[in-house]
């Protein structure tokens, strides 16, 4: 190897900082401060805990960012495997994604907004504002619903990379393969039939380690691919 670097320790702390950011407005906030069925609660206690709210934007913002910089350093792992699907990684994973945080945050702000009372809104009453604050929470969960088959979608690529690069194991990509698949129906489940998405979730836990097992490998033991060249020359010579 030309560089004491290890790509694979990159990626794989970039990723441990997306698993710790995602959980914030994913989970830990909602399951705090909304309450199912009560807009008036559901208010009440964003405007009690306004600060941690604020906390769930910034770690979006910061997740968007992050998740551009999992995938070129991907990208920069996987190049000499392939890079058309390598790219396919920065797209699906990491650029569109990124959009959709976005999007999430700007729901989020407007449903802040509501709670925090603004002006203009005084020609509706208080439960009026308090649905609406709750409409465009709804509208980040089903921004999350639609999020899930990008979520689903980049993995297959990343896979297919990680079966094909030779320094990971194979039995990796088998399971992101797997996690892809069920984010994908996860996210149809969602569409279709969302009385049950929350039972199909509980199913496929087991799947959804996959990206921790391949985070937690990056991280201890590393990943020094081939040098692109090398990897051209090794291919074309049989």
């Amino acid at each position: 190897m030309r560089t004491t670097q290890n790509p694979g320790r990159v990626a794989g702390l970039w990723y441990l900082l997306l698993i710790v950011l995602g959980p914030l407005r994913l989970i830990y906030i909602p399951n705090k401060l909304f309450v199912e069925g009560n807009a008036a609660a559901t208010v009440n206690n964003i405007a009690a805990h306004e600060l941690l709210f604020r906390l769930g934007v910034i770690a979006d913002l910061a997740g968007a960012v992050v998740l551009v910089l999992l995938t070129l350093a991907f990208y920069r792992l996987f190049a000499g495997v392939d890079r058309h699907l390598a790219a396919l990684v920065v797209i699906l994973g990491g650029v569109m994604p990124a959009l959709l945080f976005f999007v999430g945050v700007v729901c989020d702000l407007a449903a802040l907004l509501v709670v925090r009372g603004a002006g203009f809104l005084s020609v509706f009453d208080k439960p009026q504002q308090d649905a609406l604050a709750v409409l465009f929470l709804k509208l980040r969960s089903q921004e999350n619903i639609a999020a899930e088959t990008l979520w689903g979608v980049w993995l297959f690529p990343l896979a297919v990379l990680v079966w094909r690069s030779r320094f990971l194991p194979r039995f990796l990509g088998v399971w992101l393969a797997l996690g892809g698949f069920a984010w994908v129906a996860l996210s149809a489940t969602g569409v279709l039939w969302p009385q049950y998405q929350h039972q199909l979730f509980e199913i496929f836990q087991p799947v959804f380690f996959g990206e921790i097992a391949l985070t937690l490998w990056l991280l201890i033991r590393g990943a020094r691919p081939q040098e692109v060249g090398a990897a051209d020359v090794a291919v074309s010579g049989g």
